[in-house]
């Protein structure tokens, strides 16, 4: 026994005397390509595509109902009329009143609800995996047979409002607003939040007919993850519920060409500020665009997290900025790249200056062999772990399919992410990343900062709404 001690203890002294060179993270092995578990896709008679990703882990199945529904196809005098068809989808159908779709959903060990993206609209749901029929029942139900009660309409307004309310006393909110207004001009992208005037105006009737026009079985795609039946009874379980919904033509997704990207300073004007909220924003790049991945890449280099540029600069060594980031925020025709930062009032100018030279420098020089390994391994870990939920899964699944992407895009993922290199980066960093085409947004007081801002160029002084 002695012996076996003396042993262990020289190998502890032998590893503690290594010379370990700690300043430097240890080597994260490449990851392979995430692979996708045991998937079938097809679609019923009436075009409803069918997308069954079997997970046996757990007794469990989520499920998505995807429609091309979203925001874009607001009417122009109706901004937020999607928002509202998800939001009151489940609060009562022709069959069931609100409180029955709740009661009978935790009966499942589940949830179900509604929401809308500038290019969809879901119907989210999930269950113990031996209800998965009962789903399927109360999912189908909202799809098709929403009522839209005028009671649950009244309380769905008056609890938008406040909220809107409570939104647009957020400097951040006005400026991401403002930003998409100007970067995506007459386009309906430009206009994915309602109005005061849009909430009060919204009727049953309208409701309806958003979904009558639109919520239709090959405007869909249904996601089902889990413990799943068998195949064949399972196409006769969703036969029995979505079989005779019938199809019918849908419009078009509404579009406008987008305007040519140039540098305009537009200040909302929000007097008794202390601080600013900064974007810098400019027409980014979709996901199925050949760049999208060097662009990922760059951004997260530029401002995607705590290792980031602007981070480690804007706040770390200035100590200008709280918070400071960059996204490019992708929809399926277009997208918005931006910088953000917010910022006590009497730095703006040097802090201004400071992120729109960190965004030069993007442009001006390729990215550091330990940024690029670094953000490589970042971008890849996450999404690897991001994946391994079912309610992540189908997320992405949704966006696979409402985006146009292809079938291979979530196993190629990491595969292209550590594929890409500096010379790519720099490319459309100059495309994109560069500011010198960019609109800035701040939203702050006026009377304080406009001074500031003047040293960047002309400034358009707009009140805040």
């Amino acid at each position: 026994m002695r012996t076996v001690v003396l042993l262990l203890l020289g190998s502890v002294g032998a590893i503690l005397g290594q010379d370990v060179d700690r300043s430097k993270p240890p080597e994260t092995p490449p990851l392979g390509p995430f692979k996708l578990p045991a998937r079938a896709e097809f679609a019923l008679p009436n075009g409803l595509t069918v997308v069954a990703v079997r997970d046996e882990r757990f007794p469990l199945v989520t499920a998505r109902l995807a429609f091309g529904a979203g925001s874009r196809f607001d009417p122009k005098t109706q901004p937020g009329l999607a928002e509202g068809v998800a939001a009151l989808l489940t609060e009562g159908t022709q069959g069931r009143k609100s409180r029955q779709i709740a009661e009978e959903a935790a009966e499942i060990g589940g949830s179900l609800s509604g929401s809308a993206t500038p290019d969809a609209l879901v119907i989210a749901g999930s269950a113990l995996s031996e209800y998965t029929a009962r789903l399927l029942d109360l999912m189908a139900d909202v799809a098709r047979n929403a009522s839209f009660p005028a009671d649950e309409v009244a309380l769905y307004k008056q609890n938008r409002k406040q909220a809107l309310l409570a939104q647009r006393s957020q400097s951040s909110y006005l400026a991401s607003e403002k930003t998409e207004e100007i970067v995506f001009g007459d386009h309906p992208y430009a206009r994915q939040h309602p109005t005061p005037e849009s909430i009060d105006a919204l009727q049953p009737e309208a409701l309806a007919q958003f979904r009558d026009r639109l919520l239709r079985p090959n405007n869909a795609v249904l996601i089902l993850i889990g413990k799943l039946p068998p195949q064949g009874e399972l196409r006769k379980v969703l036969e029995a519920r979505f079989g005779n919904w019938p199809k019918r033509d849908v419009p078009p997704a509404p579009t406008a060409p987008l305007p040519e990207p140039k540098r305009t300073i537009t200040l909302v004007d929000r007097p008794g500020s202390v601080q600013a909220d900064v974007h810098v924003g400019r027409l980014g790049l979709t996901r199925r665009d050949p760049e999208f991945f060097p662009l990922l890449v760059g951004n997260t280099v530029l401002g995607g997290g705590a290792s980031s540029r602007l981070f480690n600069h804007i706040r770390e060594e200035k100590g200008y900025a709280y918070a400071v980031y960059s996204y490019n925020e992708a929809h399926r025709d277009a997208a918005l790249f931006s910088a953000a930062m917010q910022v006590r009032n009497e730095v703006v100018e040097d802090a201004t200056r400071s992120l729109l030279a960190e965004m030069k420098r993007m442009a001006a020089e390729p990215v550091t062999a330990d940024e690029l390994s670094a953000t490589k391994n970042y971008l890849s870990g996450n999404f690897v772990i991001r994946l391994q939920s079912q309610e992540a899964l189908a997320a992405q699944i949704v966006n696979l399919k409402t985006m146009g992407l292809a079938n291979d895009y979530l196993e190629m993922y990491t595969t292209r992410v550590r594929s890409t290199e500096p010379d790519q980066i720099l490319k459309v960093a100059r495309k994109v990343i560069a500011p010198d085409n960019s609109a800035i947004v701040v939203v702050g007081d006026a009377q304080k900062i406009k001074p500031a801002l003047e040293k960047f160029g002309a400034v358009q002084v707009t009140p805040a709404h």
